[in-house]
């Protein structure tokens, strides 16, 4: 098995565990918290293009996700290009 397919089954498990912790989530949801933790992606173009999924499609779950408090947070907004930066935000030590 090459590297890339494992690093691709790892980034599947992953996706699994967070729509496991919360079923809330689809699975780009789950993906776009999970490229930003392991910093695949940061921002919507490339994690669209990372995944070969439609930007539009990765737009709606993205603000979807955004919308839910604490899941993830909108850096910045490129209207020209309409590329989405987002950020996982800080834990709070509580």
């Amino acid at each position: 098995m090459s590297e890339e397919a494992s690093d691709v089954d790892r980034f599947l498990a992953l996706v699994a565990a967070a729509q496991g912790r919360d079923v809330g989530l689809t699975s780009i949801q789950a993906g776009l918290l999970v490229a930003a933790e392991l910093g695949i992606a940061r921002d919507s173009r490339a994690f669209a293009r990372k995944l070969g999924i439609a930007h539009s499609l990765v737009l709606r779950e993205l603000n979807a996700l955004a919308e839910r408090e604490r899941v993830l947070q909108i850096v910045k907004r490129d209207l020209r290009t309409m590329r989405v930066h987002y950020t996982l935000p800080p834990w709070d030590e509580a």
